[in-house]
């Protein structure tokens, strides 16, 4: 059995921001990461995914991303800049250290990992963000669809896909990204239950970033108060002109599926070979399931990244958790020293303890 003053379970952006920030307070964090090395979750994402926001804005605390602070930065970028802050956090990193189970005993905590080590600490942060679980919703008929179905987690190039017809359903950055690459060598329709949504991408000669971050919209508790609801594709004109171009091509969600067959809304159908769902993630905390600070549908009780159930438990990298940054790598940084003051000076608000 070994000790810490905090356990910091994941070690993806929100895990390595949380340990920074805890070692800059004079702290003896510990990182616990399932992977077999750095990068967090960025490593399985499709190929071409670039950052919508320029590198100056896609930083973690104490270390600046590198290179043309301007640029959009490719999802390689981002990885060996993940591995590089790794090397640097000053905190211990275990990698292959999957967490099985958390338990709240005798004012702090015990944390087993796969392989049976107990390790205890006066705090743990769960940062394995809001990506652990690819969401899959219930469309009609889609259980028993014969073609292939495959999440956007799945999905690396469009090189498998050239000639099919594909479906993809979804959208957000991600869904229109994805559809208009596949579009390049085959025929793709996006498919939403509402309207697309297009943010510029600059504004005024200004990354909309930058608008964000003078305006402090972007950190503001008030910010995803004011505007609920799905996130705007951020487009620089492209994305929104390949659909006008059919390409893809964008249509109401689909009645149902039915055998290899799209049903589409005006009634017609035809055959689809592959549907992609580009329909986000949800967290997934199974190691947090004895502790009482999940609810019914497994998702964290808690009130900006503060456990309302738990004392001492605290999450980072969850979508919204406090501002529309709170997932980012600009982000995570202001939510690990908020969750950090909170879970280690003061019990949350309401807890019971258990």
């Amino acid at each position: 059995m070994s000790s810490g003053d905090v356990v910091v379970i994941g070690g993806g952006q929100a895990g390595l921001a949380t340990a920074h920030t805890a070692a800059a307070r004079g702290l003896r964090p510990l990182v616990l990461d399932a992977a077999a090395g750095p990068g967090g979750s960025w490593p399985s994402y499709y190929d071409s995914l670039t950052l919508f926001s320029p590198a100056r804005f896609s930083s973690l605390p104490g270390f600046p991303f590198p290179g043309d602070p301007e640029r959009y930065p490719l999802r390689d970028e981002v990885v060996d800049y993940l591995a590089a802050y790794t090397a640097r956090v000053e905190a211990e990193v275990r990698f292959a250290g999957r967490v099985d189970d958390v338990r709240a005993e005798d004012g702090g905590f015990s944390v087993t990992t796969a392989d049976g080590t107990v390790v205890r600490s006066r705090a743990v942060v769960a940062a394995t963000g809001g990506f652990g679980a690819p969401y899959r919703p219930s469309l009609p008929g889609l259980d028993d669809f014969t073609g292939t179905v495959l999440h956007s987690a799945q999905y690396r190039n469009a090189a498998p896909f050239a000639g099919s017809r594909i479906v993809v359903v979804g959208g957000g950055n991600s869904a229109v990204q994805i559809a208009v690459e596949l579009a390049a060598v085959a025929k793709v329709s996006l498919t939403t239950r509402g309207p697309l949504r297009f943010q510029p991408q600059h504004f005024l000669g200004r990354d909309f970033h930058w608008w964000l971050n003078r305006t402090g919209l972007d950190t503001s508790r008030l910010g995803p108060r004011l505007i609920k609801g799905s996130v705007s594709v951020i487009d620089d004109g492209k994305y929104r002109a390949a659909i006008r171009a059919g390409r893809p091509d964008h249509r109401p969600l689909f009645t149902r599926l039915d055998g290899n067959r799209v049903v589409w809304a005006d009634g017609t159908s035809e055959r689809v070979d592959v549907v992609v769902l580009a329909t986000g993630y949800r967290p997934h905390l199974p190691f947090l399931a004895g502790t009482g600070a999940l609810g019914p549908d497994g998702a964290p009780l808690h009130d900006g990244g503060v456990s309302t159930a738990v004392p001492g438990l605290g999450f980072v990298g969850l979508e919204r958790q406090r501002s529309f940054a709170s997932a980012t790598l600009r982000g995570v940084g202001r939510d690990a020293a908020y969750v950090l003051n909170s879970v280690l000076r003061h019990p949350a608000r309401h807890a019971t303890a258990r």
